[in-house]
């Protein structure tokens, strides 16, 4: 039947009892799954993360002017990582550094939702947050 009607007879499962055959355009048919998942691939949606980097004595004007941009990224709909470095001996602020974050995540309150709280990794005391959903 397939020779007939120039198509290709394809399995589409073997393991069924009977096999289960098609007769379709086999080309056609692949042209159709690619496209089918390039739509799927234009559909995902791509996490960004962006970066703010703070000192341990970072002051009202420098925290003011970060705050501005990380709002911008939450309302772009980036995830947002913002983190104390500790330079040196400055490590021995680490609550002031935890302050500092805690004090960010709660100005950024209406625009996203803290992820974790305050963790240090060696140098680095990190918080996440992610953008609020429309």
């Amino acid at each position: 039947m397939a020779e007939e009607m120039d198509l290709d007879l394809v399995e589409i499962s073997p393991n069924a009892r009977p096999p289960v055959c098609k007769i379709i355009d086999y080309k056609k048919f692949l042209y159709e799954q690619k496209r089918k998942q390039k739509e799927l691939k234009a559909k995902q949606v791509k996490v960004v993360i962006k970066e703010i980097r703070f000192g341990p004595n970072t002051d009202e004007h420098d925290f003011q002017f970060k705050l501005k941009h990380a709002v911008k990224f939450l309302s772009e709909g980036a995830k947002l990582k913002a983190f104390v470095f500790f330079k040196g001996r400055s490590i021995v602020y680490k609550d002031r550094g935890e302050i500092l974050l805690l004090k960010f995540a709660q100005e950024l309150e209406e625009y996203g939702v803290l992820e974790k709280m305050p963790e240090l990794q060696g140098k680095k005391m990190t918080i996440m947050i992610n953008p609020k959903k429309k």
